[in-house]
């Protein structure tokens, strides 16, 4: 299958599970239609395809080139929580509270990127593995956790497909 079909295909499956998961959080419908809409622009949409599915030999030049294409979709969709990062002028970094429907939305962005990958729903899972990695200030911080746990634990969905 040709390299964009595969990624169409793939944006395809994340922003329905998005859409299913956004449901579960009750993030605004608008955002849930419009979600990710950036990675149809072609500053993200070639350098993305390349990095993901280009087989390329300058595999460099795509890492660099899919860097500042992924700076630049978290700086334009307020659902990703590097976008609410202040950094000032002495070069420390603070967290801005995100608002509400932002964080539902986070949170189903990452429900549907596990489910369109793996095929599970295993947000609490990845989320414990990687939130020592972000930088949320405290309000959204506990938003975020009581929006985790709309989600079942990965034993509990086998469970319930049994």
């Amino acid at each position: 299958m040709n390299k964009h079909l595969k990624y169409l295909s793939y944006i395809i499956r994340h922003k329905w599970f998005v859409f299913q998961a956004g449901l579960k959080t009750r993030a605004p419908l608008w955002n849930l239609l419009i979600h990710d809409w950036s990675k149809f622009l072609p500053s993200e949409w070639f350098p993305y395809v390349e990095y993901f599915y280009g087989g390329g030999s300058d595999e460099c030049i795509a890492k660099g080139k899919f860097d500042e294409a992924w700076n630049h979709h978290q700086k334009r969709n307020k659902h990703h929580w590097q976008y609410w990062l202040l950094q000032r002028d002495d070069g420390s970094i603070e967290a801005i509270g995100m608002p509400h429907k932002y964080i539902r939305e986070m949170v189903a962005d990452w429900a549907g990127a596990g489910r369109a990958i793996t095929g599970k729903w295993e947000v609490k899972t990845w989320y414990r593995e990687n939130r020592h990695k972000m930088v949320l200030d405290p309000s959204t911080d506990y938003w975020v956790e009581g929006f985790i746990e709309l989600f079942p634990e990965p034993k509990e969905e086998a469970a319930l497909r049994d």
